[in-house]
């Protein structure tokens, strides 16, 4: 089974999940560091709608000035604009397989789609 993860190395979250992925046999994982490899707004629209989250519920708040530039307060397709253009507002990690799509927040959540 391949996976893909969106993988930001400097969060603890998403190591685990790394690390996860890489401890389980028969995974091949493929890594997008996406800070150095942005989402294309069509990839986050795919991401989220096969996550069953809303733009707004993928927010990274912390650590980003998403709130100060009113984020959370935008509507879905500016929220996406904004996530394309800077990375940073996209929370972490994502996960696909082909069993789906988590947001993997706690980790484990990687769990339901190996």
């Amino acid at each position: 089974m391949k996976a893909t993860i969106w993988h930001n190395p400097k969060c603890g979250t998403s190591r685990k999940t790394l690390a996860i992925l890489e401890e389980t046999p028969g995974v091949e994982v493929e890594v997008v560091e996406y800070l150095k490899t942005p989402f294309t707004r069509d990839k986050l629209v795919q991401l989220f709608a096969d996550a069953g989250l809303t733009p707004a519920e993928a927010i990274r708040k912390m650590g980003t000035d998403a709130e100060e530039r009113g984020l959370p307060d935008m509507d879905g397709d500016a929220i996406l604009n904004e996530m394309a253009a800077n990375p940073a507002y996209v929370n972490r990690p994502f996960v696909e397989t082909e069993k789906g799509v988590r947001f993997c927040r706690p980790q484990d959540k990687v769990l339901e789609i190996l």
